[in-house]
């Protein structure tokens, strides 16, 4: 069974986070995005997220949105 793509983006999210030795804690600092939303973007039930929320995550990595989304 293929995997939606909010946890697609979910792993792929854990995955550069960690690569850029980041903790949770960190990223959500520099995403202005709370813990909990984070935790809840790399769990098991992520939820769908919006246009502002994708932003912040791009600010967090330091990184283009377009970019952000090219994680297929």
């Amino acid at each position: 069974m293929e995997k939606d793509i909010a946890h697609q983006f979910g792993e792929y999210m854990r995955n550069l986070r960690i690569n850029r030795n980041l903790t949770q804690e960190e990223l959500a600092g520099r995403s202005e995005i709370s813990l909990k939303y984070i935790q809840r973007i790399e769990g098991k039930k992520p939820p769908n997220l919006s246009l502002g929320k994708l932003q912040g995550l791009a600010k967090g990595f330091g990184v283009p949105l377009w970019e952000l989304l090219k994680f297929k």
